[in-house]
């Protein structure tokens, strides 16, 4: 016949003193006190493994931390356990390690090594753009919950009031950088599934708007607001640099005079300064070499073509064109990155290749066989194409109004 054992209560418990050797109290189903030597009192429960049939003991923690009634609480749910085959150690044990990668993998540490990944795909400053973007709008609601807990529920809330203000845009770009994350987290085998998938479906889709840009027939407007603008002569040499090459504005105001080659009359620009990670080549055409000799007592001695205003040791800002431009009246209807457009519309108006025109501009071409032979025979047709371009914005400026004009440079010289 079983032993009856009569449960302990809080006197008991309480008034347990340390022995010369470590004894127990026992409250009955394997739950005992084990008093120790100097005076700790530790709940443990005493089992049988449900399946190897070993006696396993299993610690409930400390009294008082852990009172009679808690203590009993855990016996119950471990007793449950035992009865559906479940080992409650191990039960316990697997319960910790998931709060553990819980605490270790939340969203913030995702998005860090987002961050880290992003970096060697694209730009480091366009990856920490993005991230800025999460700090300002995710990271301050998600920074510190767990990768798994995350639901739709949860970023619509936290997305609902970015897409009230208009901000469409951002809010369709924060919704592919958290899917990104996601995707992480599943790679890492922290997720299983990813309920974001579709969450940009619940937003209304940003109207896509094109760059402002002129009509070809305009250029002999802006080439005369460009001659009668309070611009600096730098800042006019960077809108005509940038028109003549086709550069996009952060490749433009980055141009470093060690990236000339003046034997060969050629501009070749980094792969990590370009938007499709490969180096471009530009021909240079007697109009931007005329640039470069209006540039050379400037900045000739510094590393950037366009130094800064403030600080000469850096080049000048990106949005340094587009801030003269608005000076020149043209607000609302063109950005220096739509000089671009101005060139494209142009040219594919007088007919030339498109195939030539897309390389000038360095879009990426999808096709891997014609990008092969774009790389290595388009140069020259290239070369025509852009001697063309600045003829035209030459002819645009009606004489001495285009600072690379060569007539323009006699006057300026005489």
């Amino acid at each position: 016949m079983a032993k009856t054992v009569t449960p302990l209560n809080n006197t008991q418990v309480k008034q347990a003193k340390p022995k010369e050797k470590e004894y127990t109290l026992s409250d009955g189903d394997g739950l005992q006190l084990r008093v120790g030597t100097n005076g700790s009192r530790i709940w443990i429960f005493k089992y049988t493994h449900p399946i190897s049939k070993k006696r396993t003991n299993l610690s409930f923690g400390k009294y008082p931390d852990v009172s009679i009634a808690q203590a009993r609480d855990k016996r119950k749910n471990a007793r449950e356990l035992l009865a559906q085959k479940i080992d409650p150690k191990i039960y316990k044990d697997e319960a910790l390690q998931q709060q553990k990668e819980a605490f270790e993998n939340t969203f913030g540490v995702l998005a860090v090594k987002w961050l880290d990944l992003k970096k060697q795909q694209v730009k480091p400053e366009t990856a920490e753009k993005a991230y800025q973007s999460l700090t300002k709008h995710i990271l301050p609601s998600l920074q510190n919950v767990p990768i798994h807990s995350i639901k739709p529920k949860l970023i619509i809330d936290i997305l609902e009031p970015v897409k009230n203000k208009g901000s469409l845009e951002t809010v369709k770009r924060l919704c592919r950088i958290i899917n990104e994350i996601m995707r992480i987290a599943i790679a890492s085998g922290l997720i299983e599934v990813n309920y974001l998938a579709d969450i940009t479906k619940l937003f209304p889709a940003p109207k896509k708007t094109n760059m402002a840009t002129l009509e070809p027939s305009r250029l002999p407007e802006l080439m005369q607001g460009l001659h009668s603008a309070n611009i600096t002569r730098l800042t006019r040499c960077l809108i005509e640099w940038q028109l003549h090459t086709m550069t996009r504005p952060i490749e433009a105001v980055t141009a470093r005079w060690e990236e000339i080659d003046l034997d060969k009359n050629i501009w070749v620009i980094p792969a990590e300064k370009m938007k499709m990670k490969r180096s471009h080549t530009i021909p240079l055409t007697p109009q931007s070499l005329a640039l470069l000799n209006v540039l050379k007592p400037i900045s000739g001695h510094r590393e950037f073509l366009f130094p800064g205003h403030r600080d000469p040791r850096t080049h000048a800002n990106s949005q340094t064109a587009n801030m003269a431009i608005k000076r020149m009246g043209f607000e609302g209807q063109l950005v220096s990155h739509g000089l671009r457009a101005l060139a494209s519309t142009t040219l594919n108006e007088e007919g030339f290749d498109p195939d030539v025109i897309e390389a000038a501009l360095a879009h990426i071409d999808k096709n891997e066989v014609r990008r092969a032979y774009n790389r290595a025979e388009y140069i020259d047709r290239r070369r025509v194409l852009m001697c063309w371009w600045s003829e035209h914005i030459e002819n645009a400026s009606t004489g001495n109004i285009s600072i690379a004009g060569l007539r323009g440079l006699k006057v300026v010289g005489g």
